[in-house]
This record gives C-alpha cells, structure tokens and sequence, in this order.
C-alpha cells in the first residue's frame, strides 16, 4: 500500500455527526461528511446504481422522476468498525451495511478540493473530446 493510501489518524465523529476525518501518511488530510460516505458507498449494489445513473461516488442520488420528495434522515452511522488493516465499514441509519471502504478507495474519492481538481484535469480532456462531439450547430 503506498503511503498516499494508509492512514495516519483516522476521526470518526459519529456522536456529533460531524463526518470522518483521516490523516493519511503523505501528511493529506481528508475530510468526508456522513452524507458523503453514504452516497459513496462501495458495494456491489450501489456501485451498479451509480455506474446506471452516471453519479459518481459522493455525488448525491437523483430523485426519481415524479416521485414525491421523501424526508429522508441525514445519513449516519449507527456503527463503524475497522475491517483488518485495510478498510472500514459503517453500519448506516437506513439500515445499509454492505459497504466496506478501504483506504485506498477513501483516498481515491476524497472530497478536498485539490484532489477533486486531480481527478476532474484527469478526466477533463475526455469530457472535452466527447463534449465537442455533442455540440450540434443550431443556426
């Protein structure tokens, strides 16, 4: 595991529901809210409805089309526990628990701007490419 990817410090604020904050080796620091985790969720389940539905992880999920808005709780953990040496896995309020985030994939999805802005100049030139072939000339 590179250094990027382990853990130096990890906070899990669930009382005051604050989110999660880990400290990684390289000296980054990450800060992720309960909300966040939860719409990032890495199991087989929701990776299939966001890979469906295009979000990305921690992106929130889309209404469905006409459906009444539903008051949902703010996500948070009811219960949270190390995984070995590599992961985490959260016990969700909504009763979800299939998700098991490793470090790795944490720091993959990191929500600090600078890694976002890492992953959108990776993946803007494709965006670019397919955005121009999009553009239909309307005169």
């Amino acid at each position: 595991m590179s250094a990027a990817a382990e853990p130096k410090s990890v906070k899990v604020n669930k009382t005051s529901g604050a989110g999660m904050e880990i400290e990684w080796k390289d000296g980054h620091r990450s800060t992720y809210s309960f909300v966040f985790l939860r719409d990032a969720c890495p199991c087989a389940l929701c990776d299939d409805e966001r890979s469906k539905s295009g979000r990305k992880p921690g992106d929130p999920m889309q209404p469905v089309a006409g459906a009444l808005p539903m008051f949902k709780a703010m996500a948070r953990p009811t219960e949270v526990e190390g995984v070995g040496k590599y992961a985490i896995r959260f016990v969700w309020n909504d009763g979800h628990q299939h998700g098991i985030y490793s470090w790795e994939y944490l720091r993959e999805v990191c929500p600090c701007e600078q890694c976002k802005a890492a992953r959108d100049s990776m993946k803007g030139l494709e965006e670019d490419i397919a955005a121009h072939g999009k553009h239909s000339h309307k005169h």
